[in-house]
Protein backbone atom coordinates (compact mmCIF):
# COMPACT_ATOMS: atom_id res chain seq x y z
CA UNK A 1 0.00 0.00 0.00
CA UNK A 2 1.02 3.56 -1.01
CA UNK A 3 2.49 5.82 1.81
CA UNK A 4 0.22 8.57 2.90
CA UNK A 5 1.40 11.55 2.96
CA UNK A 6 -0.66 14.35 4.85
CA UNK A 7 -0.24 18.46 4.30
CA UNK A 8 1.16 20.71 6.76
CA UNK A 9 -2.06 23.22 7.89
CA UNK A 10 -1.39 26.17 10.27
CA UNK A 11 1.26 23.98 11.90
CA UNK A 12 -0.73 20.84 12.06
CA UNK A 13 -1.10 17.38 9.87
CA UNK A 14 -3.96 17.49 8.06
CA UNK A 15 -5.96 15.43 5.15
CA UNK A 16 -9.17 15.85 3.62
CA UNK A 17 -11.45 13.94 1.08
CA UNK A 18 -10.30 14.93 -1.90
CA UNK A 19 -7.50 12.38 -2.24
CA UNK A 20 -5.45 11.77 -5.19
CA UNK A 21 -2.42 9.18 -5.79
CA UNK A 22 1.11 10.85 -6.86
CA UNK A 23 2.63 8.23 -9.89
CA UNK A 24 6.12 7.78 -11.34
CA UNK A 25 5.84 9.42 -14.70
CA UNK A 26 8.77 6.40 -15.83
CA UNK A 27 6.15 3.89 -15.25
CA UNK A 28 3.20 4.72 -13.56
CA UNK A 29 4.02 3.26 -9.97
CA UNK A 30 1.89 5.11 -7.26
CA UNK A 31 4.70 6.86 -4.85
CA UNK A 32 2.28 8.29 -2.38
CA UNK A 33 -1.06 9.63 -1.78
CA UNK A 34 -2.06 12.84 -0.44
CA UNK A 35 -4.86 15.21 -0.78
CA UNK A 36 -5.95 18.53 -2.01
CA UNK A 37 -6.62 21.60 1.38
CA UNK A 38 -9.95 21.78 1.32
CA UNK A 39 -11.59 26.11 1.61
CA UNK A 40 -11.15 25.35 5.63
CA UNK A 41 -7.80 24.56 5.51
CA UNK A 42 -7.25 27.70 3.36
CA UNK A 43 -8.61 29.89 5.73
CA UNK A 44 -7.23 28.41 8.48
CA UNK A 45 -3.76 28.83 6.89
CA UNK A 46 -3.45 32.28 6.07
CA UNK A 47 -5.21 33.10 9.44
CA UNK A 48 -2.27 31.21 11.29
CA UNK A 49 0.09 33.24 8.72
CA UNK A 50 -1.28 36.49 10.13
CA UNK A 51 -1.19 35.19 13.39
CA UNK A 52 2.27 33.84 13.35
CA UNK A 53 3.45 36.99 11.30
CA UNK A 54 3.50 38.78 14.61
CA UNK A 55 5.78 37.07 16.36
CA UNK A 56 8.15 36.12 13.37
CA UNK A 57 8.86 39.48 12.50
CA UNK A 58 9.82 40.27 16.55
CA UNK A 59 12.33 37.14 15.73
CA UNK A 60 15.71 38.61 16.70
CA UNK A 61 18.34 38.01 13.56
CA UNK A 62 20.10 34.99 16.22
CA UNK A 63 16.97 32.78 16.27
CA UNK A 64 16.18 33.42 12.38
CA UNK A 65 19.44 32.02 11.78
CA UNK A 66 19.18 29.26 14.33
CA UNK A 67 15.99 28.15 12.65
CA UNK A 68 17.60 28.25 9.28
CA UNK A 69 20.59 26.59 10.05
CA UNK A 70 18.19 23.69 11.59
CA UNK A 71 16.55 23.75 8.30
CA UNK A 72 19.92 23.29 6.62
CA UNK A 73 21.16 19.99 8.98
CA UNK A 74 17.51 18.62 8.60
CA UNK A 75 17.64 18.81 4.53
CA UNK A 76 21.52 17.57 4.71
CA UNK A 77 20.66 14.25 6.87
CA UNK A 78 17.44 13.94 4.51
CA UNK A 79 19.20 14.80 1.35
CA UNK A 80 19.30 11.02 -0.03
CA UNK A 81 15.74 10.11 1.23
CA UNK A 82 14.36 13.55 -0.63
CA UNK A 83 16.99 12.57 -3.87
CA UNK A 84 15.16 9.45 -4.39
CA UNK A 85 11.68 11.24 -4.19
CA UNK A 86 12.37 14.22 -6.54
CA UNK A 87 13.76 10.83 -9.01
CA UNK A 88 10.49 9.20 -8.47
CA UNK A 89 7.53 12.00 -8.39
CA UNK A 90 9.00 14.38 -10.91
CA UNK A 91 10.44 11.60 -13.50
CA UNK A 92 14.51 13.23 -13.08
CA UNK A 93 17.29 11.53 -13.91
CA UNK A 94 19.23 10.43 -10.32
CA UNK A 95 22.22 12.71 -10.92
CA UNK A 96 20.09 15.83 -11.50
CA UNK A 97 17.78 14.78 -8.43
CA UNK A 98 20.92 14.67 -6.44
CA UNK A 99 22.00 18.04 -7.40
CA UNK A 100 19.04 19.74 -6.61
CA UNK A 101 18.78 18.36 -3.47
CA UNK A 102 22.65 19.42 -2.61
CA UNK A 103 21.10 22.91 -4.08
CA UNK A 104 18.76 22.97 -1.70
CA UNK A 105 20.69 22.60 1.27
CA UNK A 106 23.13 25.47 -0.32
CA UNK A 107 19.88 27.32 -0.81
CA UNK A 108 19.47 27.26 3.30
CA UNK A 109 23.03 27.74 3.86
CA UNK A 110 22.63 30.84 1.89
CA UNK A 111 19.86 31.92 3.44
CA UNK A 112 21.73 31.50 6.94
CA UNK A 113 24.25 34.16 5.65
CA UNK A 114 21.85 36.73 4.26
CA UNK A 115 19.76 36.40 7.25
CA UNK A 116 23.00 37.98 9.09
CA UNK A 117 23.36 40.50 6.67
CA UNK A 118 19.45 42.46 6.61
CA UNK A 119 20.64 45.99 7.00
CA UNK A 120 20.33 49.36 6.43
CA UNK A 121 22.15 52.69 5.47
CA UNK A 122 22.80 56.29 7.22
CA UNK A 123 21.83 58.74 5.53
CA UNK A 124 23.27 62.44 4.86
CA UNK A 125 20.51 65.19 4.77
CA UNK A 126 22.04 68.37 5.22
CA UNK A 127 22.08 68.63 1.88
CA UNK A 128 20.48 71.90 1.60
CA UNK A 129 20.73 74.38 4.38
CA UNK A 130 16.93 74.34 5.50
CA UNK A 131 17.69 70.58 6.27
CA UNK A 132 21.07 71.36 8.82
CA UNK A 133 21.81 69.43 11.41
CA UNK A 134 19.78 66.32 9.79
CA UNK A 135 20.41 62.75 8.92
CA UNK A 136 18.03 59.55 7.92
CA UNK A 137 18.87 55.98 9.30
CA UNK A 138 16.68 53.31 7.01
CA UNK A 139 15.86 49.32 8.17
CA UNK A 140 14.53 46.90 6.42
CA UNK A 141 10.91 45.25 7.88
CA UNK A 142 9.06 42.06 6.63
CA UNK A 143 6.45 42.97 4.49
CA UNK A 144 3.65 40.11 5.91
CA UNK A 145 2.73 36.67 4.92
CA UNK A 146 3.40 35.79 1.60
CA UNK A 147 1.46 33.59 -1.01
CA UNK A 148 4.07 31.16 -2.76
CA UNK A 149 3.17 28.67 -5.91
CA UNK A 150 5.68 26.61 -7.37
CA UNK A 151 6.70 24.68 -10.28
CA UNK A 152 7.04 20.91 -11.34
CA UNK A 153 10.30 20.56 -12.57
CA UNK A 154 12.26 21.64 -9.58
CA UNK A 155 9.71 20.20 -7.23
CA UNK A 156 12.12 21.30 -3.68
CA UNK A 157 14.68 23.64 -4.82
CA UNK A 158 12.48 26.72 -6.23
CA UNK A 159 10.03 25.85 -3.35
CA UNK A 160 12.87 26.98 -1.26
CA UNK A 161 13.80 29.96 -2.72
CA UNK A 162 10.49 31.25 -1.71
CA UNK A 163 10.37 29.68 2.00
CA UNK A 164 14.20 30.18 2.90
CA UNK A 165 14.31 33.91 2.03
CA UNK A 166 10.48 34.35 3.57
CA UNK A 167 11.57 32.82 6.89
CA UNK A 168 15.27 34.96 6.60
CA UNK A 169 13.36 38.28 5.95
CA UNK A 170 10.72 37.42 9.19
CA UNK A 171 8.16 36.81 6.90
CA UNK A 172 5.36 33.62 7.17
CA UNK A 173 4.59 31.99 4.06
CA UNK A 174 1.87 29.08 2.43
CA UNK A 175 3.29 27.47 -0.14
CA UNK A 176 1.18 25.61 -2.91
CA UNK A 177 3.36 22.69 -4.42
CA UNK A 178 2.80 21.30 -7.64
CA UNK A 179 0.67 18.88 -7.94
CA UNK A 180 2.26 16.57 -10.18
CA UNK A 181 5.13 16.32 -7.61
CA UNK A 182 4.00 17.56 -4.39
CA UNK A 183 5.53 14.82 -2.29
CA UNK A 184 9.28 16.53 -2.00
CA UNK A 185 8.17 19.04 -0.61
CA UNK A 186 5.50 17.46 1.90
CA UNK A 187 8.83 15.75 2.98
CA UNK A 188 10.68 19.01 3.92
CA UNK A 189 7.49 20.27 5.87
CA UNK A 190 8.33 17.31 7.74
CA UNK A 191 11.61 19.14 8.51
CA UNK A 192 10.03 22.33 9.16
CA UNK A 193 7.33 21.43 11.43
CA UNK A 194 10.38 20.51 13.61
CA UNK A 195 12.89 23.73 13.78
CA UNK A 196 10.56 26.48 16.05
CA UNK A 197 8.89 27.53 13.76
CA UNK A 198 6.45 29.57 15.35
CA UNK A 199 3.17 27.85 14.42
CA UNK A 200 1.61 28.29 11.36
CA UNK A 201 4.46 30.45 10.16
CA UNK A 202 4.80 28.33 7.24
CA UNK A 203 1.96 26.00 5.77
CA UNK A 204 2.12 23.55 2.82
CA UNK A 205 -0.77 22.51 0.95
CA UNK A 206 -1.38 21.03 -2.29
CA UNK A 207 -4.59 22.67 -3.39
CA UNK A 208 -7.56 22.67 -6.45
CA UNK A 209 -7.35 24.97 -8.87
CA UNK A 210 -10.12 26.71 -7.18
CA UNK A 211 -8.52 26.85 -3.79
CA UNK A 212 -5.02 27.56 -5.27
CA UNK A 213 -6.22 30.69 -6.81
CA UNK A 214 -7.08 32.26 -3.85
CA UNK A 215 -3.36 32.99 -3.35
CA UNK A 216 -3.90 35.10 -5.76
CA UNK A 217 -6.30 37.78 -4.86
CA UNK A 218 -6.34 37.18 -1.23
CA UNK A 219 -5.24 40.97 -0.08
CA UNK A 220 -4.32 39.32 3.05
CA UNK A 221 -0.77 38.53 1.18
CA UNK A 222 1.33 41.42 1.04
CA UNK A 223 3.63 39.26 -1.64
CA UNK A 224 3.00 36.35 -4.71
CA UNK A 225 5.78 34.69 -5.58
CA UNK A 226 5.11 32.43 -8.77
CA UNK A 227 7.09 29.75 -11.09
CA UNK A 228 5.63 28.81 -13.76
CA UNK A 229 4.75 29.54 -17.25
CA UNK A 230 4.41 33.01 -18.87
CA UNK A 231 0.47 32.94 -19.46
CA UNK A 232 -0.72 31.77 -16.06
CA UNK A 233 2.08 34.16 -13.94
CA UNK A 234 0.86 37.44 -16.28
CA UNK A 235 -2.90 36.85 -15.46
CA UNK A 236 -2.11 36.76 -12.21
CA UNK A 237 -0.24 39.42 -11.72
CA UNK A 238 -3.29 40.99 -13.52
CA UNK A 239 -5.62 39.53 -10.78
CA UNK A 240 -3.23 40.70 -7.69
CA UNK A 241 -4.27 43.59 -6.64
CA UNK A 242 -1.69 45.68 -4.15
CA UNK A 243 0.16 43.36 -3.26
CA UNK A 244 3.67 43.13 -4.63
CA UNK A 245 4.15 40.04 -7.39
CA UNK A 246 7.05 38.54 -8.22
CA UNK A 247 7.15 35.90 -11.56
CA UNK A 248 9.96 34.24 -12.63
CA UNK A 249 8.43 32.48 -15.63
CA UNK A 250 9.66 30.80 -19.20
CA UNK A 251 12.35 31.91 -22.08
CA UNK A 252 13.46 29.99 -24.90
CA UNK A 253 16.84 30.59 -24.55
CA UNK A 254 19.42 31.58 -27.06
CA UNK A 255 22.99 30.98 -27.05
CA UNK A 256 26.03 32.40 -29.33
CA UNK A 257 29.38 30.19 -30.55
CA UNK A 258 31.74 32.30 -31.55
CA UNK A 259 34.06 32.01 -34.56
CA UNK A 260 36.84 31.53 -32.00
CA UNK A 261 34.64 28.90 -29.54
CA UNK A 262 35.95 25.58 -28.69
CA UNK A 263 33.57 24.17 -29.97
CA UNK A 264 34.30 20.15 -28.17
CA UNK A 265 33.17 22.36 -24.72
CA UNK A 266 30.57 24.48 -26.06
CA UNK A 267 28.93 21.15 -27.75
CA UNK A 268 29.33 19.73 -24.24
CA UNK A 269 27.91 22.64 -22.39
CA UNK A 270 25.04 22.96 -24.83
CA UNK A 271 24.19 19.22 -24.79
CA UNK A 272 23.39 19.54 -21.67
CA UNK A 273 21.61 22.79 -21.50
CA UNK A 274 19.43 21.44 -24.07
CA UNK A 275 18.19 17.85 -22.68
CA UNK A 276 18.98 18.23 -18.64
CA UNK A 277 15.71 16.95 -17.04
CA UNK A 278 14.51 16.53 -20.97
CA UNK A 279 14.38 20.07 -21.59
CA UNK A 280 11.91 21.07 -19.02
CA UNK A 281 14.18 23.81 -17.73
CA UNK A 282 12.87 27.60 -18.11
CA UNK A 283 16.51 28.32 -19.20
CA UNK A 284 16.80 24.88 -21.30
CA UNK A 285 18.81 26.04 -24.56
CA UNK A 286 16.22 26.20 -27.11
CA UNK A 287 18.13 28.33 -29.93
CA UNK A 288 21.82 27.90 -30.70
CA UNK A 289 23.73 30.25 -33.30
CA UNK A 290 27.18 29.22 -34.39
CA UNK A 291 29.71 31.30 -36.91
CA UNK A 292 28.75 30.17 -40.32
CA UNK A 293 32.32 28.79 -40.30
CA UNK A 294 31.74 26.19 -37.43
CA UNK A 295 28.86 25.26 -38.31
CA UNK A 296 28.81 22.17 -39.93
CA UNK A 297 31.74 21.01 -37.40
CA UNK A 298 29.67 22.15 -34.28
CA UNK A 299 26.34 20.45 -35.59
CA UNK A 300 28.34 17.16 -35.96
CA UNK A 301 29.81 17.03 -32.60
CA UNK A 302 26.40 17.96 -30.91
CA UNK A 303 24.51 15.42 -32.26
CA UNK A 304 27.46 12.82 -31.61
CA UNK A 305 27.66 13.53 -28.36
CA UNK A 306 23.37 13.45 -28.38
CA UNK A 307 23.53 9.74 -29.86
CA UNK A 308 25.60 8.81 -26.84
CA UNK A 309 23.06 9.72 -24.28
CA UNK A 310 21.59 7.24 -22.09
CA UNK A 311 17.80 7.42 -22.05
CA UNK A 312 15.75 5.18 -20.06
CA UNK A 313 15.29 4.88 -15.74
CA UNK A 314 15.56 7.87 -13.61
CA UNK A 315 16.53 5.71 -11.05
CA UNK A 316 19.18 4.34 -12.95
CA UNK A 317 22.43 6.30 -11.84
CA UNK A 318 23.71 5.57 -15.71
CA UNK A 319 20.42 7.42 -17.42
CA UNK A 320 21.04 11.18 -19.07
CA UNK A 321 17.62 11.70 -20.34
CA UNK A 322 14.48 10.72 -18.48
CA UNK A 323 10.74 10.94 -19.57
CA UNK A 324 8.42 13.95 -19.92
CA UNK A 325 6.11 14.53 -16.96
CA UNK A 326 3.23 13.22 -19.13
CA UNK A 327 2.15 11.61 -22.28
CA UNK A 328 0.46 15.13 -23.41
CA UNK A 329 3.88 17.05 -22.90
CA UNK A 330 5.74 14.08 -25.26
CA UNK A 331 2.92 14.44 -27.77
CA UNK A 332 2.32 17.73 -27.88
CA UNK A 333 6.34 18.13 -28.73
CA UNK A 334 5.77 15.76 -31.69
CA UNK A 335 3.06 17.93 -33.08
CA UNK A 336 5.32 21.18 -33.03
CA UNK A 337 8.55 19.38 -34.60
CA UNK A 338 6.12 18.03 -37.12
CA UNK A 339 4.66 21.35 -38.17
CA UNK A 340 8.29 22.76 -38.05
CA UNK A 341 9.37 20.35 -40.18
CA UNK A 342 6.64 20.93 -42.67
CA UNK A 343 7.36 24.44 -42.88
CA UNK A 344 10.90 23.56 -43.76
CA UNK A 345 12.83 22.21 -40.91
CA UNK A 346 15.43 19.23 -41.18
CA UNK A 347 15.91 17.10 -38.42
CA UNK A 348 19.80 16.07 -37.87
CA UNK A 349 18.32 13.78 -34.90
CA UNK A 350 15.08 12.70 -32.82
CA UNK A 351 12.29 13.98 -33.40
CA UNK A 352 9.71 11.29 -32.36
CA UNK A 353 7.79 10.72 -29.14
CA UNK A 354 8.30 7.06 -27.48
CA UNK A 355 5.49 6.85 -24.74
CA UNK A 356 6.84 9.19 -22.18
CA UNK A 357 9.95 10.07 -23.47
CA UNK A 358 11.02 12.25 -26.26
CA UNK A 359 13.94 11.83 -28.38
CA UNK A 360 16.17 14.19 -27.63
CA UNK A 361 15.92 16.61 -31.03
CA UNK A 362 18.01 19.07 -32.50
CA UNK A 363 16.92 20.59 -35.95
CA UNK A 364 18.33 23.48 -38.48
CA UNK A 365 15.94 25.38 -41.14
CA UNK A 366 13.32 26.25 -39.02
CA UNK A 367 11.50 29.18 -39.22
CA UNK A 368 11.90 31.16 -36.68
CA UNK A 369 8.25 32.09 -36.79
CA UNK A 370 7.77 28.50 -35.64
CA UNK A 371 6.54 27.38 -32.18
CA UNK A 372 9.52 25.86 -31.63
CA UNK A 373 11.32 28.82 -32.20
CA UNK A 374 9.43 31.64 -31.11
CA UNK A 375 7.54 30.22 -28.08
CA UNK A 376 8.42 28.23 -24.85
CA UNK A 377 9.18 24.18 -26.12
CA UNK A 378 9.86 23.02 -22.92
CA UNK A 379 11.21 19.86 -23.83
CA UNK A 380 14.19 18.07 -24.94
CA UNK A 381 15.02 19.84 -28.62
CA UNK A 382 17.42 22.73 -29.30
CA UNK A 383 17.11 24.40 -32.86
CA UNK A 384 20.54 25.32 -34.58
CA UNK A 385 21.43 28.76 -37.42
CA UNK A 386 24.23 29.81 -38.19
CA UNK A 387 25.82 33.55 -38.52
CA UNK A 388 28.02 35.57 -40.16
CA UNK A 389 28.58 39.04 -38.20
CA UNK A 390 28.12 38.56 -34.55
CA UNK A 391 25.86 41.45 -34.48
CA UNK A 392 23.57 39.19 -36.21
CA UNK A 393 23.84 36.76 -34.01
CA UNK A 394 22.76 39.20 -30.85
CA UNK A 395 20.09 40.54 -33.00
CA UNK A 396 18.81 37.15 -33.60
CA UNK A 397 18.92 36.13 -29.45
CA UNK A 398 16.97 39.47 -28.88
CA UNK A 399 14.75 38.15 -31.59
CA UNK A 400 12.22 37.15 -28.57
CA UNK A 401 9.40 37.87 -26.40
CA UNK A 402 11.16 36.36 -23.98
CA UNK A 403 14.36 37.78 -22.21
CA UNK A 404 15.45 35.36 -18.81
CA UNK A 405 19.04 34.16 -19.89
CA UNK A 406 21.41 34.06 -22.95
CA UNK A 407 25.12 32.19 -23.56
CA UNK A 408 27.90 33.74 -25.52
CA UNK A 409 30.91 31.50 -26.25
CA UNK A 410 34.04 32.88 -27.90
CA UNK A 411 37.47 33.87 -27.05
CA UNK A 412 37.24 37.89 -27.72
CA UNK A 413 36.61 40.01 -24.40
CA UNK A 414 35.05 42.73 -27.04
CA UNK A 415 32.58 40.39 -27.80
CA UNK A 416 31.98 39.23 -24.43
CA UNK A 417 31.29 42.88 -23.50
CA UNK A 418 29.25 44.16 -26.13
CA UNK A 419 26.61 40.59 -25.49
CA UNK A 420 26.84 42.15 -22.42
CA UNK A 421 25.42 45.48 -22.87
CA UNK A 422 22.97 44.14 -26.11
CA UNK A 423 21.32 41.33 -25.28
CA UNK A 424 18.07 42.34 -23.50
CA UNK A 425 18.34 39.23 -20.55
CA UNK A 426 18.34 39.42 -16.92
CA UNK A 427 21.90 37.22 -16.80
CA UNK A 428 24.49 37.03 -19.84
CA UNK A 429 26.78 33.96 -19.19
CA UNK A 430 30.35 34.16 -21.13
CA UNK A 431 31.40 30.61 -22.20
CA UNK A 432 28.76 28.90 -20.58
CA UNK A 433 25.19 28.34 -21.37
CA UNK A 434 21.82 30.16 -20.46
CA UNK A 435 20.90 26.88 -18.09
CA UNK A 436 23.52 27.71 -15.71
CA UNK A 437 23.01 28.89 -11.94
CA UNK A 438 24.07 29.18 -8.60
CA UNK A 439 21.80 29.84 -5.96
CA UNK A 440 22.81 32.88 -4.49
CA UNK A 441 22.95 34.93 -8.25
CA UNK A 442 20.47 37.65 -9.32
CA UNK A 443 17.93 35.43 -11.40
CA UNK A 444 15.02 36.09 -13.53
CA UNK A 445 14.12 37.72 -16.61
CA UNK A 446 12.51 40.45 -18.73
CA UNK A 447 10.07 40.98 -21.11
CA UNK A 448 7.40 38.27 -20.83
CA UNK A 449 10.01 36.21 -18.78
CA UNK A 450 9.26 37.57 -15.57
CA UNK A 451 9.39 40.55 -13.06
CA UNK A 452 11.89 40.83 -10.40
CA UNK A 453 14.96 38.73 -8.84
CA UNK A 454 15.47 35.72 -7.05
CA UNK A 455 18.54 34.42 -5.58
CA UNK A 456 18.42 35.20 -1.33
CA UNK A 457 19.76 38.72 -0.96
CA UNK A 458 17.27 39.36 -4.40
CA UNK A 459 14.53 37.58 -2.75
CA UNK A 460 14.53 39.07 0.61
CA UNK A 461 14.71 43.00 -0.79
CA UNK A 462 11.14 42.22 -2.49
CA UNK A 463 9.82 40.13 1.08
CA UNK A 464 11.28 43.37 3.21
CA UNK A 465 10.42 47.22 3.33
CA UNK A 466 12.53 49.94 3.44
CA UNK A 467 11.64 52.48 6.58
CA UNK A 468 13.53 55.50 6.97
CA UNK A 469 13.70 56.92 10.54
CA UNK A 470 14.58 61.07 9.71
CA UNK A 471 17.17 62.87 13.35
CA UNK A 472 17.20 66.24 13.74
CA UNK A 473 20.08 67.31 16.36
CA UNK A 474 18.52 69.96 18.13
CA UNK A 475 20.46 72.78 19.94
Amino acid sequence: MAREFPFYCAGEWRTSDQRFEVKNPYNDEVIGVTSFATEQDYEDAVTAAESAFEEMRRLGTYERVQILQKLTDGLTAREDEITRMIAQEAGKPLRDARAEAARGVFTFQTAVEEAKRIGGEVIPLDLMASSAGRFGITRRFPIGPIAGISPFNYPLNLALHKIAPAIAAGNTIVLKPPTRDPLTMLLMAEILADVGLPKGAVSVMPMDRATGDRLVTDDRFKLLSFTGSPAVGWDMKNRAGKKKVVLELGGNAGVIVDADADLEFAANRIRTGAFSYAGQVCISVQRAYIHRSRFEEFSHKLVEQIQAMKIGDPLDEATDLGPMIDDKAAQRTEEWVNQAVAEGAKILTGGKAEGRFFQPTVLTDARRTSFVCSREAFAPLVNLFPFDEFEDALTEVNDSVFGLQAGVFTGRLEHALHAFETLEVGGVMINDIPTYRIDHMPYGGVKDSGLSREGLRYSIEDMTEPRLMVVNRIG
